[in-house]
């Protein structure tokens, strides 16, 4: 039985390489969470309905964690199609990772796309130096994208207490010896150091400068940041298909108000041009191998119908999608807030799923 790594399987998936994906869990599995254009046949039912499969195609199989596709490409091997397994599942998917840059003004952007989960860090670096914003636990990365530019990691910053994965923020702070930012409201119960109002990086004529903008709405505590007033590091307050969830249900109508005069206050005076860079995206962006997944901001104000609303039907429609926390997300927040002491390979197994940090539709 053949099988393919998550890396290779978004390569051909990235070069319309994969004929036929076929997830074998179960509905309730597929409909949480699946690959886009993935065909869902639970293995149980699979030997009953393999005429539902193209003879030609070159099939994938799929599952959770990769017992279940195993079983499934070995069935269809002795049924005489052409069948792999993806090693490592949905688990693996969720941490699959390639990354894309720009250059904005006399800074270079890279954005990291944790492909699996849909969400994005960024390296921003100049002149020997970068900050990192909402790394993931994947450490690593960050220092080998840094030490690959000759960058010397300086700044380390979440743009928010994040729900959805968890914070490399701290550790890649403390194992490069850089400073940790993070907004001051988060409800955290660990010391950091307050979001400075301007950060520069590197020297003369390289020296490039990044504007935190305090925006509270998801989180007390969210920031965006503006990089050579050219482009604009979202979070989760703004997002390329809808704005971020008022994060809690309990105030969701006070959240609500403060994200549309957040979103407002910051972007209303910017330019068109500037490109806009979220946390995340959700399953209808598009993401292109190598090239940065943003838009002008301009494209947005047309098309992005929260936008468009006068504040009172914003907070009445933003505050209505307001959900509770999953459990998972509750239990990450805490971590985040460094109030769980736990193996990092138990706290891991929380993030398996989609982000659910957006509110898309009005």
């Amino acid at each position: 039985m053949r099988s393919i790594t998550v890396a290779d399987l978004l390569d051909r998936l990235d070069r319309d390489q994969v004929t036929y994906l076929l997830d074998v869990r179960t509905p309730e599995e597929f409909d949480a969470w699946h690959i886009r254009g993935a065909v869902n046949l639970p293995l149980q039912d699979l030997p009953h309905h393999l005429n539902r499969i193209p003879r030609t195609a070159e099939v994938f199989t799929i599952c959770a964690a990769g017992a279940r596709s195993a079983s499934a490409a070995q069935l269809l091997e002795q049924r005489f199609f052409d069948a792999t397994s993806v090693d490592g599942g949905m688990a693996a998917w969720a941490n699959v990772y390639d990354h894309a840059e720009v250059r904005v003004g006399r800074a270079t952007i890279i954005q990291v796309r944790r492909r699996g989960k849909g969400c994005f860090s960024y390296v921003i670096g100049t002149g020997g130096q970068c900050m990192v914003v909402d790394p993931s636990t994947d450490l690593e990365r960050y220092e080998h994208l840094a030490a690959s530019k000759g960058w010397t990691v300086t700044a380390v910053l979440d743009t928010h207490l994040h729900a959805d994965h968890l914070s490399g923020g701290r550790a890649l702070a403390s194992a490069v010896g850089a400073h940790y930012y993070l907004g001051d409201a988060e409800p955290v119960h660990f010391s950091h150091e307050a979001m400075p109002e301007c950060i520069t990086l590197g020297d003369a004529p390289y020296e490039a400068t990044i504007e935190p903008l305090r925006s509270p709405g998801h989180t007390m505590g969210s920031t965006m940041f503006l990089v050579e007033g050219a482009a604009l590091l979202t979070g989760d307050t703004l997002f390329l298909d809808g704005v971020g969830r008022p994060d809690l249900a309990e105030q969701a109508e006070e959240f609500a108000n403060n994200l549309y005069e957040s979103i407002h206050r910051h972007t209303d005076a910017l330019a068109d041009d500037v490109l806009v860079l979220p946390a995340h995206i959700g399953e209808v962006i598009e993401v292109e191998r190598g090239v940065v997944t943003g838009v002008p901001l301009g494209q947005l104000r047309w098309r992005l119908v929260p936008l468009t609303m006068e504040r009172a039907a914003f907070v009445a429609w933003a505050s209505s999608q307001a959900k509770d926390r999953p459990p998972n997300y509750q239990r990450i927040v805490e971590a985040n807030q460094g109030a769980v002491l736990a193996p990092l390979e138990e706290l891991l197994t929380l993030e398996v799923g989609p982000n659910r940090c957006a509110v898309t539709s009005a």
